[in-house]
C-alpha cells in the first residue's frame, strides 16, 4: 500500500478500532494486533529507557542515523500475519525513505525497515516467541531482543517463514556484532547493555507475557 493509500472504513477495521480505544483508556500502554489478537503491554520502567538509550548511542556512533537511514522509538510496523496486524518495536532502523513506504494505521511498510528490537520487559515471551514469528513472516532481515529476564542479548537474521534460520544468544562478556545488512558495522557490547536496563525487582517478584484482549 502507497503512501496515498485509503485507509478502510472503521467497520472494516474493527480490531484496530479497539485497539485504539484501549489506548485511550491505558495512557502510556502500547498495543499491539499480532495474529488477529490485541496485546497490551504495561508501562515501562527507567532502565529499559536507559537500555534505548544505550542502544541508540551506540547504533548512532556507527552512522546510521546520518541521512541514509533513521534510528526510530516507537514506529508502527504493518505485519502480513493478519487483515489488520501491527506491532511497534522498540527501536527501528529504517530507510532514509521510510516516509515514502506508508501502509495503514499510521505504520509503515516492513519492506523499509532493517532492524528492529525490543527491550523486555513484563512480557518476555511476547518478545522472545509472539514476535520472533510476526518478525520472521514480515521479513525483518534482522531483530534483536534484549532479554533482562535471562541476561541475555538474542540477534535473529535470515527470516524463513515464520521463523529465523541464525539465532544467537550472547551472554555477558560477549560482543554480538550485527550482519552488514544494517548498513554499518556495528558490535554490541551486551554486559554494558544489560548493566543499562538493570532493574531492582521485589522479592517473589513475577513476569509473564503482554495481555492478550
Amino acid at each position: 500500500m502507497s503512501a496515498g493509500a485509503v485507509e478502510r472504513p472503521e467497520r472494516d477495521r474493527p480490531l484496530i478500532v479497539a485497539a485504539d480505544r484501549l489506548m485511550q483508556h491505558h495512557p502510556g500502554h502500547r498495543v499491539e494486533v499480532i495474529g488477529s489478537q490485541i496485546l497490551v503491554s504495561p508501562l515501562r520502567d527507567g532502565p529499559h529507557a536507559v537500555a534505548l538509550t544505550e542502544l541508540m548511542l551506540r547504533f548512532m556512533e556507527a552512522g546510521l542515523h546520518d541521512g541514509g537511514s533513521a534510528l526510530l522509538q516507537g514506529i508502527g510496523l504493518w505485519l502480513p500475519t493478519g487483515a489488520e496486524d501491527y506491532a511497534i518495536p522498540d527501536l527501528s532502523l529504517v530507510d532514509a525513505d521510510y516516509t515514502d513506504r506508508h501502509a495503514e494505521n499510521n505504520c509503515y511498510d516492513p519492506g523499509c525497515f532493517r532492524l528492529v528490537l525490543e527491550v523486555t520487559s513484563e512480557n518476555h515471551l511476547t518478545d522472545l516467541r509472539t514476535k520472533v514469528a510476526a518478525y520472521a513472516e514480515a521479513k525483518i532481515p534482522v531483530y534483536v531482543v534484549v532479554d533482562r529476564e535471562h541476561q541475555r542479548l538474542h540477534v535473529f537474521t535470515e527470516p524463513v517463514g515464520d521463523t529465523y534460520v541464525n539465532h544467537h544468544a550472547h551472554a555477558p562478556g560477549e560482543m554480538a556484532a550485527l550482519p552488514d545488512s544494517v548498513g554499518a558495522e556495528v558490535a554490541l557490547d551486551v554486559a554494558a547493555v544489560l548493566e543499562a536496563g538493570s532493574r531492582l525487582r521485589p522479592a517473589g517478584h513475577m513476569t509473564g507475557g503482554a495481555e492478550v484482549w
